[in-house]
């Protein structure tokens, strides 16, 4: 789960046979109790449903699907993209380029020292670190 910057706000790994939607409710729920989640969400048509939208409401979370205009075309479309983009950025990591992890736990870890980097490099050069 990201922000409209990007950057983190939570971060789950589940089994290969989990699906997106199961994922983020648990990543509703095991966030619950130590961050504050967001009103809003937006979310790709994956995502789309009453019975998502019933399953979000119960963190307090309303969850917008997103879809894509034109599928012939490439065309940069608001709010699909972000979550696309930290992707990317945390591919430049190392170890989180291929799946090298054993244990969910780890790879989690991994996603947030890599994006603890990507926010320490961006705050020494708006100068805040000296």
């Amino acid at each position: 789960m990201v922000d409209h910057f990007g950057l983190m706000i939570a971060a789950a790994v589940g089994a290969a046979n989990c699906t997106d939607r199961d994922g983020l409710d648990a990543l509703c729920g095991l966030n619950k109790t130590r961050i504050k989640l967001p009103k809003k969400v937006y979310a790709d048509l994956g995502y789309s449903g009453e019975d998502m939208k019933g399953r979000m409401a119960r963190y307090g979370i309303e969850i917008e699907t997103v879809g894509r205009k034109c599928k012939k075309t490439f065309e940069v479309e608001p709010k699909r993209w972000i979550v696309e983009r930290t992707f990317a950025w945390l591919g430049k990591c190392r170890r989180l380029s291929k799946d090298y992890e054993l244990i969910s736990d780890t790879s989690v870890n991994m996603i947030y020292l890599g994006m603890t980097r990507i926010m320490s490099i961006r705050m020494s050069k708006l100068g805040n670190i000296r």
